[in-house]
């Protein structure tokens, strides 16, 4: 398994969007990581907008970003309330500046237009966001994926399986970068 013993961080708060959180969740795990969940308090059950369940490993406070070789921010309406947390923009701007892979799909733009490091990047996301992208100075691609340097953003559910193989594909070549 490529990712085997490695660790990816996921964000998570109220009415994340089910398929977004749950398929590179799995994906990441079939590919041999450990996925922590990390919401606002640890071994809490958080609803997805279609009222799927989803139980928190940590809360935001309890977690370094030093311990993870990626971050996933999966969108939702959960990204309007994640970025309210100062922890999530800490914790986000550190997996940045450690060039580490960050991972957003659909509205999880939100966290990194709040933690303020898009600016000169290239993203896609939901359409629905796409003003607010292009504020915070990236340049927005109707595309299924886009990689600029470490972000990996997607737009929405149909691109989740694109999507999730590039994030893996990102982990796995961080994580060779760090063995050398």
């Amino acid at each position: 398994m490529e990712l085997a013993g490695l660790k990816v961080l996921a964000f998570v708060d109220e009415e994340f969007e089910d398929l977004e959180m749950w398929y590179p969740v799995y994906r990441l795990r079939e590919a041999g990581a450990v996925v922590d969940i990390v919401g606002p308090k640890a071994k809490t059950v958080y609803h997805g907008k279609y009222g799927v369940p989803i139980t928190t490993d940590y809360a935001f406070d309890e977690v370094k970003s030093s311990d993870y070789v990626g971050l996933y921010v999966p969108g939702g309406w959960a990204p309007d309330k994640l970025r309210r947390y100062a922890d999530v923009l800490r914790l986000t701007q550190e997996f940045h500046a450690d060039v580490k892979p960050i991972a957003q799909i659909c509205h999880a733009g939100w966290v990194l237009i709040s933690a303020k490091i898009v600016q000169g990047y290239t993203m896609t996301s939901t359409p629905g966001i796409r003003d607010d992208i292009e504020n915070a100075g990236a340049i927005w691609l109707d595309e299924e994926v886009v990689v600029d340097r470490n972000i990996i953003s997607g737009r929405r559910p149909p691109d989740l399986p694109a999507f999730s193989k590039r994030f893996v594909e990102e982990v796995i070549s961080f994580s060779k970068q760090q063995e050398k």
